[in-house]
């Protein structure tokens, strides 16, 4: 089971970025979706909505403005989440996401991790 970061990027000052390091620190498997291709830690950012398998958590990293697009892509990934980091709310995404059996929560994927309840 895989997290797919939406939002990733090779800045390293960028949350995104810090979550998906974070994320392999602590022995979680990543895939990463960004606007630019790149890399984090030898882990390819792809660009677009690539074919994905196995997809638990999806850790949102862009704004409720800019996940439009993503409603069909992320229905049809199927994870058992999407976490909405701060700035990245969108209550009726969320709402859409229960309605398909999808847990979405708003938190901070960062504070999961160091306090262990990711």
């Amino acid at each position: 089971m895989k997290t797919l970061v939406i939002g990733a990027s090779e800045n390293t000052a960028r949350y995104a970025n810090r979550a998906a390091q974070s994320l392999l620190q602590h022995d979680h498997a990543i895939e990463l979706i960004g606007l630019e291709e790149g890399q984090i830690q030898g882990h390819p950012i792809q660009t677009g909505m690539p074919a994905l398998t196995d997809v638990d958590t999806v850790t949102m990293y862009v704004g409720a403005t800019n996940q439009a697009g993503y409603v069909d892509y992320l229905k049809a990934l199927k994870p058992r989440r999407v976490i909405f980091n701060p700035g990245a709310e969108n209550p009726d995404l969320a709402r859409q996401l229960r309605q398909e059996g999808i847990d979405s929560i708003d938190a901070c994927t960062l504070v999961m991790l160091s306090i262990g309840t990711y």
